[in-house]
Order: C-alpha cells, then sequence, then structure tokens
C-alpha cells in the first residue's frame, strides 16, 4: 500500500513512521509512505497556507489554492488517482469497518488541516472525511497517524502473528478478553486457572465468554450490531439479569 500526507508540518510523521509496526511494515515493502510539505507549493517568502477567514471570526483558515496546486501536481505523477481522506471533527466517525475499507485500497492520500480549518472548497478533493472521536485536536496530522496506524496493522503480512489482529478489540464486534503473563501469582493476584490448564477449547470458550462480559459493562453499545450466537444472547441476558438483582 502507498500512502502519502500532505501537511503544514511533515516532520510530525518522523517518529510513528520510524517506529515500531509502521517501520517494519516499510521495511518489509508492504508499506510505502511519504509526506509532502504544503508550504513547497506556496509563492510567497513567508511561505503563507493560512489567512484570515471571509466574515471574521477567529484563528486563521488554510488556503485551498496551495492544496490544489499540490494535489494536481502528485496526482499527476501517480499511476493512478489516490484515495483522498481529511480528517474533521465534521467527518464520518472512523472505526474498525472503516479501518477494513480502507484497508483495501491500493493508495492512500491524506490532507491534514490546521489553524481554525480549511477552506471548504478544498473538501472537493475528498473521497471521505473522517472523524476519529467528539473532540478537536492541534491538527489533522495527529488523527491521520490514528487511522494510518489502524490501517496499515490490518495489511497482510504486517504483524508477526497473523492472529493477532483477529484477536484484537473489534474485530468481531467485541471488546478483546483479558490477557495475562508470568508469574502466575504476583501480589496475590492470580492468572485465572483455566488458562494454566492447557484445555484450549475451554480457554476459547472462557475468552469469548469474557469478551462478552466485558463488552457488556463497558460498551453495551457495540452489542447492538455485534454478531451475536443464540448462547451468547443468553449469556448475555444472564448478564442483565444479574446486575438487575444487584440493584
Amino acid at each position: 500500500m502507498k500512502i502519502e500526507a500532505l501537511s503544514v508540518f511533515p516532520h510530525c510523521y518522523d517518529s510513528i513512521m520510524n517506529e515500531s509496526i509502521m517501520r517494519r511494515a516499510q521495511d518489509k515493502g508492504i508499506l510505502d509512505f511519504k509526506a509532502h510539505d504544503l508550504r513547497d507549493w506556496t509563492h510567497d517568502k513567508h511561505r503563507t497556507t493560512d489567512d484570515e477567514p471571509y466574515g471574521g471570526g477567529q484563528g486563521l483558515v488554510m488556503k485551498c489554492d496551495p492544496i490544489f496546486e499540490a494535489t494536481d501536481e502528485l496526482f499527476a505523477q501517480a499511476e493512478q488517482k489516490p484515495y483522498v481522506i481529511f480528517l474533521s471533527p465534521t467527518g464520518q466517525r472512523f472505526d474498525e469497518a472503516m479501518t477494513l475499507e480502507l484497508a483495501e485500497k491500493d493508495h492512500l492520500f491524506f490532507i491534514c488541516g490546521h489553524y481554525e480549518g480549511i477552506d471548504e472548497r478544498a473538501y472537493t478533493l475528498a473521497d471521505k472525511v473522517v472523524s476519529i472521536g467528539d473532540y478537536v485536536l492541534t491538527s489533522g496530522e495527529l488523527a491521520s497517524m490514528v487511522v494510518i496506524d489502524a490501517v496499515v496493522r490490518r495489511l497482510d503480512g504486517v504483524l508477526g502473528d497473523e492472529g493477532s489482529a483477529v484477536d484484537e478489540s473489534f474485530y468481531d464486534g467485541l471488546l478483546e478478553y483479558p490477557q495475562y503473563t508470568r508469574p502466575a501469582n504476583f501480589r496475590g493476584m492470580e492468572v485465572p486457572e483455566v488458562l494454566l490448564s492447557g484445555h484450549h477449547a475451554k480457554i476459547e470458550q472462557w475468552r469469548h465468554l469474557q469478551s462478552l462480559e466485558r463488552t457488556y459493562r463497558l460498551r453495551p453499545d457495540l452489542l447492538v450490531d455485534a454478531p451475536l450466537s443464540k448462547d451468547d444472547k443468553a449469556f448475555i441476558d444472564s448478564l442483565r439479569a444479574a446486575a438487575e438483582e444487584q440493584r
């Protein structure tokens, strides 16, 4: 997969893209990443990318003309037009379904806002506008790193253990079960006995029920769309009944 970012601060990506899984994905040739400096498409001595908003108001707005000039040039060099993503609190909420959707693309291009926003005309370039949550960040670079990390993890061959992505939270609509490692007893806190049993079927059953219980307790909204079996629903009903009794 090829991923590019258009940013006023392209060096923001240096640390995250040169460490851990992102670094390994590039070393394996699975990921080709490049961040472009939007200021390279400005024409004044101050390399200005922002201006005061029409109609007045607080802060500065990113100009649309450098963005259009940059994409005109970069897209002309691409083998095919990339899938363009803007990051904005007004966008579609980012979730695991979108992660899998974006992981199917060959070429993603992130356009990152800063200041008080981006000239609305630039959004005509967008294939998708994405929000990572109901809050405001300093810049779109931060949000884009979250999306990039989540997407790259889903690419074939990126994770050392191919099963690790399957076991993570949200993969099957549920939160991940609790995890433990050595020592088996630490300050009186013991690892559940079933995990020490070596009985794989019982371990899988325990993990599934723990995922259901944790999701019910912490994120019950996820259960609405989760693919629950008849037994799963009965287990959730038992949790609900137990909670009612304690009230």
